[in-house]
């Protein structure tokens, strides 16, 4: 064999022949073998003596007789011959010439270590041609000789080199991978493969190997000459249909590569067709070479002589290599007979079958099977002639087809003979099928090789399944789940939902589990991502499957598609398996439902990542609650209550209160345990976290317990009807009375209907007037559930109230609107005659409720604002109204009198004001104040305006809140006055009518100008601060006109304050006041004639009291006088902050640390980064 044509790729044995040789013989002989005693270095003195043991380092041990005589002989030649020593130039040419590449390779780096280079092998590895791949037959299958089963041998150990490729020893040239290692025909939906879906191939059959080498699940890493073949191919297809931007950023992300040239890829093979071409035949596979091998034609065993090999004292190694031929050539023989013999024995069984099916045919049919007799007859005989030789695919198929025939007409009735007319009767025809048979003498032979024209096709998987028709519902299961799996990889994903059906109806009725396992794997892997509809469809046919089979399947078939889908990478799946749970309960047995699929949606509600797969756990886990019936699981339910309750998610923390906490609230209804554990549990949790959070409540979990409660409230309100002393007398007669569509708070979702949690509205309606005439007339005696909330509940909550604090309006908020739900829900008479008189038993309206000197009586709580607008407003009539109007006013006389806190009053007004519809109401009880006689109650009415003004009307404020605060303005105390400055400055902050601005600038122009005032330095407090709190919301007339200049002249005068007390007080509110101004847009005029001399005013007050301000102050003063020099030169800076644009690194540095010095009030902080709305 030529050097040059060395493949040194190719190995000569193979670990697939070993494992087929009958014997179980897998002794190879290594380069050391040799006699007993000698060392196995092959490079020691003694193996240099002996290199025909290296020359027949591949023979095997096999069952051919010739084979044993020629490596004895070969050995007995060696012994004769061992004092001769081979140089180790001629062992690397065998090495080289026999294809043992890494044995040579080892033996060239030996040599090297040991400073014995050999020109040979150096020359060999240094030369890349060596190593290229060859297009043609690889030569180790032409030596070899490879029959029929060599070209499977050279098949797996291609694959085997292909599989350890990632970590072969050599430092292969680029022409190693080829495109032919590109398989371009493997595509698939789901191109995220997991490396460890790899099959080992080596612990599979060769036929399931080659299965899986052509699936597309399975899928090798990319190597780098692969990568940049692919490459070159993308970016010719880019520019070839004029995507040439994306052309250009492929090459810029891959610029390690010529694009222009294919031989910078590194393949020694011509260019391949470009991508749309290799597309198009992705389907066609073309074989690759080293799927083709050339068969060498043997020599028979006696054509050798038996000393034809001992004859000579050295044999050539051409000698050798053929005798290692013959061996193979044998081996391979034995194997095709013994396969020959097992064909040959089935073909017998078949046709004893056939010859039996013939003789239980009755007599009518015996003119219809003349011809299909003749015909099996002759494929028998050409069977019988067959002599062991070859095999007739055609005769086993027609065969078959006798076979099958016979079948058909054994199992139909007897029918009348005619002399041109064959019948066949159908399984599902009424009547006999009748085909017309010509009038001719043809020979069947002569009959049937005509036939065989007929281009038909029956030795192929989907040309079996063509060529067989399904006579029952068991063969079409059968077919169908055969054929599934192959046809649904190939529709396309947009349609693969019309697939369901099929599939579904197939894993019902299929006799084989392994079958239907499979087949529900397909219909939960159907779709890569599936949408809403899709998931749909996927559910609806879970349940109709399910419906169809029985809990004892369902939870043997489908329930592990379900487990196995759990921690999916794509939440669309993860979402499937959480509403499947849902949909499958009703379908399952009890004790699954109560211990895996609760356990399982717990799970995935404790670490689903995923909203919507959190949601949809939430709304199956309220379906489950429905079909629970083990009390035991009543806690482990509550905790998972909590957990969603607590979800960061609204959308989960929704679907909780919309689906979970009806469910459950019915089972612990059914229980018993609503009012005994579930409610009192909340309210516990309540009451710890209020002694938990004296100096910061936690509202977030409040608002979670107390909107968990507000869900209760239907439910509650269900059982008082349902376990009422009239509910025995609850049947409807004729027609039901009609419930007021305001009469419910509009319920979140159906769960919470009242109607829907008894049964219809009928009925609610029927309960409902026994529920009202018992409360009006006959009372509660005996009525242990309405009891309970009346003198357990009630007192609870309203003690709850009393310790939250007044001051949190989100606190306030949350017990208002439950309150308003509690009321609406139980009704009117309900409130009025259990509601009610327990607040106004505790808020007694006298000065005993009040502690002037603490301020911690029972109306300056939150009880005042909660039972105003949770309770006295659930109603909105007339009285309703009034009661409303008059306790309002009870409260402002009785604290303003006491000189108690304002905070429940004002967070009245602030709840209550945040409605439009209540803004007359408010007026009105205001009104009262204004005109009151005392000046406390007209000084807290003033200050009652400023909370109600934002979000009023512009018509409102014109015609009765100005007028009012005119109205106080006019009086002679001057605390009155000043109270009213607040509300004045609001106005000026959110009213746009000029009328009324200029109304409200003359009355502040009063203050500020009248000599009266002068003196007044709470006035002048009250003015900077509303300045620095409505300047920069306010109109900027109004700021540039009116702000500005009257602030320069309060800190000018304030310069000349003699009292340190009152100019400490001024000149920290004028720093507020500045800093919040800052942040507006000022004009170059302004800047000079009044900001810049305001700050230069207040740094001269600063520099005595406050040193901290005045370095914040002085570097105000260098950014305005900055921003004037540089609008000086035409730059203008624009609105930029100037306390947000400090000059320097240095002066930004010293500004951040000065802020933090400093000691005053949060307020002031906020506003010096506040920014124009």
């Amino acid at each position: 064999m030529a050097a040059g044509s060395v493949n040194p790729f190719n190995l000569s044995d193979s670990e697939e022949e070993t494992e087929r040789r009958p014997d179980g013989a897998d002794i190879e002989r290594s380069p050391g073998d040799g006699p007993q005693g000698q060392t196995t270095n092959p490079f020691s003195p003694q193996a240099d003596s002996e290199p025909a043991v290296l020359l027949l380092s591949s023979s095997r041990t096999s069952p051919s007789v010739e084979g044993i005589s020629v490596a004895t002989a070969a050995v007995a030649a060696v012994g004769g011959n061992a004092e001769t020593r081979v140089p180790v130039d001629v062992i690397a040419a065998q090495l080289l010439r026999d294809q043992y590449i890494l044995t040579a390779l080892e033996l060239h780096t030996e040599l090297l270590e040991a400073g014995r280079e050999l020109p040979r092998l150096r020359d060999y590895f240094s030369n890349p041609g060596n190593f290229e791949r060859q297009s043609g037959t690889p030569p180790a299958c032409k030596e070899q000789g490879l029959g029929p089963g060599g070209a499977l041998t050279a098949q797996v150990q291609d694959r085997k080199r292909r599989k350890n490729d990632a970590v072969h020893v050599l430092d292969r040239a680029g022409s190693i991978s080829t495109l032919d290692s590109l398989d371009f025909a493997r595509y698939s939906d789901d191109g995220n493969r997991e490396s460890d879906e790899r099959v080992a191939e080596c612990e599979v059959p060769s036929q399931e190997r080659k299965n899986f080498k052509s699936s597309p699940e399975i899928q090798e890493p990319i190597r780098p000459l692969e990568k940049r073949a692919l490459n070159f191919l993308v970016n010719e297809y880019l520019l070839k249909n004029e995507y040439k931007l994306s052309s250009i950023t492929f090459s810029d992300e891959n610029d390690d590569q010529d694009y222009e040239l294919w031989d910078d890829v590194g393949l020694n093979i011509p260019k391949p067709p470009d991508l749309l071409q290799l597309y198009r035949n992705c389907g066609n596979s073309l074989p690759s070479p080293r799927e083709t091998v050339d068969v060498a034609v043997g020599v028979e065993a006696g054509e050798l002589g038996g000393n034809c090999i001992s004859q000579q004292p050295l044999q050539k190694p051409e000698t050798i290599q053929q005798a290692e031929v013959v061996e193979e050539l044998e081996y391979q023989i034995s194997l095709l007979n013994n396969e020959k013999q097992s064909l040959a024995e089935q073909i017998k069984k078949l046709q004893s079958e056939i010859q039996e099916l013939k003789r239980n045919v009755s007599t009518p049919l015996a003119a219809g099977t003349e011809t299909g007799q003749s015909q099996a007859d002759s494929a028998e005989d050409r069977a019988s002639l067959d002599n062991g030789q070859y095999l007739d695919i055609r005769g086993v198929t027609e065969a078959e087809e006798v076979k099958n025939s016979s079948t058909a007409r054994a199992s139909a009735p007897p029918a009348p003979s005619t002399p041109h007319h064959a019948t066949l009767k159908p399984p599902d025809s009424k009547g006999p099928v009748q085909f017309d048979q010509p009038n001719r003498k043809l020979s069947p032979a002569f009959h049937q090789a005509l036939l065989s024209f007929c281009r038909m096709s029956a030795d192929s998987r989907l040309g079996s399944e063509v060529s067989r028709i399904a006579d029952s519902e068991e063969s079409v299961m059968l077919m169908l789940g055969r054929c599934l799996p192959h046809i649904v990889p190939n529709v396309l994903l947009a349609k693969r939902e019309e697939l369901i059906p099929l599939i579904l109806c197939t894993a019902c009725l299929h006799p084989e589990p392994k079958e239907r396992d499979q087949l529900l794997h397909i219909l939960f892997n159907l779709i890569k991502r599936p949408d809403d509809e899709q998931r749909q469809m996927i559910l609806t046919g879970c349940v109709a499957f399910a419906r169809h089979v029985g809990p004892t399947r369902v939870e043997a078939e489908l329930l592990p598609q379900c487990w196995e889908q759990i921690n999916h990478k794509y939440p669309e799946r993860r979402l499937l398996v959480a509403e499947s749970c849902g949909a499958l309960a009703p379908y399952l047995p009890k004790e699954i439902r109560s211990s895996l699929v609760l356990s399982m949606l717990q799970q995935m509600l404790a670490e689903d990542k995923a909203d919507m797969v959190r949601e949809a756990v939430v709304k199956s886990l309220g379906i489950i609650m429905a079909y629970i019936d083990d009390p035991d699981k009543y806690s482990q339910g509550f905790e998972m209550m909590l957990l969603s309750l607590g979800d960061p998610s609204e959308r989960v923390v929704n679907a909780t209160h919309q689906v979970f906490i009806p469910a459950f609230a019915a089972w612990t209804t059914e229980l018993g345990n609503l009012q005994s554990q579930l409610i009192p549990s909340l309210l516990s949790r309540i009451e710890k976290l209020l002694k938990q959070g004296e100096h910061g409540l936690d509202e977030h979990k409040l608002h979670m317990f107390l909107s968990a409660l507000q869900s209760l409230i239907p439910p509650l309100f269900a059982v008082v009807l349902q376990n009422a002393p009239f509910t025995s007398r609850a049947k409807l007669q004729g027609e039901a009375p009609t419930i007021e569509v305001t009469r419910f708070p509009r319920p979140a979702s159906p769960l919470q209907d009242v109607a829907t949690i008894v049964g219809s509205r009928e009925q609610l309606a029927l309960l409902l007037q026994l529920y009202d005439h018992q409360l009006l007339h006959e009372g509660t005696t005996g009525w242990d559930s309405l009891l309970w909330v009346v003198n357990q509940l009630l007192p609870q909550l309203i003690e709850i109230v009393g310790r939250i604090n007044v001051t949190s309006s989100t606190c306030v908020h949350e017990f208002s609107r439950f309150f308003w739900r509690l009321c609406r829900t139980f009704g009117k008479i309900f409130t009025n005659t259990k509601v009610k008189p327990q607040f106004q038993e505790i808020l007694r309206l006298s000065e005993e409720n009040v502690d002037a000197t603490a301020g911690n009586g029972i109306l300056t709580k939150a009880t005042v604002p909660i039972y105003a607008t949770g309770v006295l407003t659930c109603y909105n009539q007339e009285e309703d109204r009034k009661l409303l109007v008059g306790f309002l006013e009870d409260v402002m006389t009785t604290l303003s009198l006491s000189h108690a806190p304002l905070d429940s009053l004002k967070a009245s007004f602030v709840e209550l004001g945040a409605n439009p519809a209540y803004h007359e109401l408010l007026l009105t009880v205001l009104w009262y104040g204004v005109v009151h006689t005392s000046a406390l109650v007209r000084c807290t009415s003033a200050r009652m305006f400023e909370l109600i003004l934002r979000g009023m009307s512009e018509a409102l404020i014109d015609k009765r809140v100005a007028p009012a605060l005119i109205t106080l303005c006019s009086g002679p105390e001057f605390s009155v006055r000043i109270s009213t400055i607040p509300a004045f400055g609001t106005i000026m902050e959110t009213v746009t009518q000029k009328e009324l601005l200029e109304r409200v600038k003359m009355q502040l122009a009063s203050f500020l100008e009248d000599p009266q005032y002068q003196d007044q330095h709470s006035l002048h407090m009250e003015i900077i601060k509303t300045f620095g709190r409505v300047g920069p919301n306010a109109e900027p007339r109004f700021r540039d006109e009116f702000v500005l200049p009257h602030l320069h002249k309060l800190a000018l005068g304030n310069n000349m304050q003699t009292s340190e007390n009152k100019r400490i007080d001024i000149a920290t509110q004028l720093f507020e006041a500045y800093s919040a101004l800052s942040c507006c847009f000022i004009s170059e005029d302004l800047m000079v004639n009044h900001f810049l001399p305001g700050l230069r005013c207040l740094r001269a007050d600063m520099e005595h009291f406050s040193p901290e301000h005045e370095v914040i102050l002085s570097s105000m003063i260098k950014e305005c006088e900055l921003k004037v020099e540089n609008k000086a030169v035409g730059e203008a800076q624009g609105s930029m902050s100037i306390a947000a644009s400090l000059v320097g690194e240095d002066a930004k540095t010293k500004f951040l640390s000065k802020m933090g010095q400093l000691t005053t009030s949060g307020a002031m902080l906020a506003n010096v980064f506040q920014r124009k709305k």
